[in-house]
């Protein structure tokens, strides 16, 4: 299968399967874009980056896979229900000067609705136990600090001399400043997490909240594996290899409920705000959205155009880019043999009449010198 490439993004394509058995043919674009110099105006379309960002392909990690935050996700879902907005950064402190916390937030608004979300960062310290209980050092000033759910609540407590007694906070099993045992041999050292909600700060090492960060949610954790579905000895019998029936779509989201929103299919761009998240204290610019044609030609003949939606949007803040992400599936008769061509994005009428006639198309008198003269010289 040949993939005419008219979009001017990174473009790849995979099959996808949903639990009945059905087959599908899913094509993905990603375009990567340069976020804004300090000298740019305010709420400028950002420019297309020289270098486009292959599509991942597995699951990248801060760390070892599996015991570090997730830091990209595998590009190739069947669907996604809803748009994912991911960040991956650092918080900064204002003016360069060292501070103990800073409030970071970003907003994202797409035609008529808008998504926002902020957290408090502060700077290192540890859990302390005595008198008055367990308690927060004062935390130490800081300049730049790196956001994941590595240093945000949760993590393994391991600390107990018997194995049967270890335990992890399943909503963030790779964070940190939660403890099941609460003696002071266990705590006192432990650190605290790094971010924490604005108006509800951690404040107890078995307290139950809520990890702050913008990056992917683990596949295993507890807000997302309820949609993974159920894999007994049922499944085993009479379902391999194919997904369990109850298996949700909103299991391919990799970002957290609060940071999915609507596909922006009515908005022709998203305006994006950071705030203390950059060497600026405010940065805002636009990142296009719109959605992306895609044809599919069967072999025997006759098309079908769907639009691909945008369903991700990743900002990496430290790397100073954005890509955004868009798909389009069909469902399969047989297999992707009977699809000979996929186009992403437009081609001009001419493309279509040359195909149509089953000619060669050239996209100007200059290509097709340099055609015949490569076909001259093999």
């Amino acid at each position: 299968m040949e993939i005419v490439n008219a979009s001017g993004h990174t473009v790849g394509y995979t099959q996808g399967v949903e639990p009945s058995g059905r087959e599908w043919l899913v094509v993905v674009a990603k375009g990567t874009f340069s976020l804004p110099a300090p000298d740019d105006p305010a709420g400028a379309l950002a420019p297309r980056h020289p270098m486009q960002v292959p599509l991942v392909t597995a699951d990248t990690f801060t760390g070892e896979p599996g015991f570090s935050a997730p830091r990209l996700e595998v590009d190739f879902a069947l669907r996604k229900p809803r748009c994912d907005i991911l960040l991956n950064g650092s918080a900064h402190a204002p003016d360069g000067e060292p501070v103990e916390r800073v409030l970071v937030g970003a907003r994202v608004t797409a035609g008529a609705q808008s998504w926002q979300k902020s957290m408090a960062v502060v700077g290192p310290r540890h859990w302390s136990s005595g008198l008055g209980g367990i308690r927060a050092s004062p935390p130490q000033p800081f300049v730049r600090q790196p956001i994941s759910y590595d240093v945000a609540f949760g993590g393994l407590d391991q600390r107990h001399e018997d194995p049967a007694e270890h335990a992890a906070y399943r909503r963030n099993p790779v964070g940190r400043g939660w403890h099941r045992h609460l003696q002071g041999r266990y705590v006192d050292g432990a650190p605290l997490p790094l971010t924490e909600q604005v108006d509800a700060p951690v404040s107890a090492p078995d307290g139950d909240h809520l990890p702050m960060a913008y990056g992917p949610v683990g596949r295993g954790w507890s807000s997302r594996l309820p949609y993974a579905g159920t894999y007994d000895q049922d499944w085993i019998d009479n379902t391999f290899p194919f997904l369990p029936a109850d298996f949700q779509d909103a299991y391919y989201q990799a970002a957290p409920l609060d940071q999915q929103i609507a596909h922006p299919i009515d908005a022709a761009s998203l305006e994006v705000t950071l705030v203390h998240l950059s060497g600026q204290p405010h940065v805002r610019f636009r990142l296009p959205c719109q959605g992306l044609p895609v044809s599919f030609f069967r072999r025997r003949g006759g098309h079908e155009q769907v639009t691909a939606v945008m369903d991700t949007l990743v900002i990496d803040t430290d790397a100073h880019w954005a890509t955004v992400t868009w798909r389009a599936a069909l469902p399969l008769r047989k297999s992707m043999l009977e699809i000979s061509n996929v186009l992403v994005g437009t081609m001009s009428q001419g493309w279509w009449r040359a195909r149509a006639l089953g000619k060669t198309w050239h996209p100007s008198l200059g290509a097709l010198v340099r055609n015949r003269g490569a076909e001259d010289a093999a």
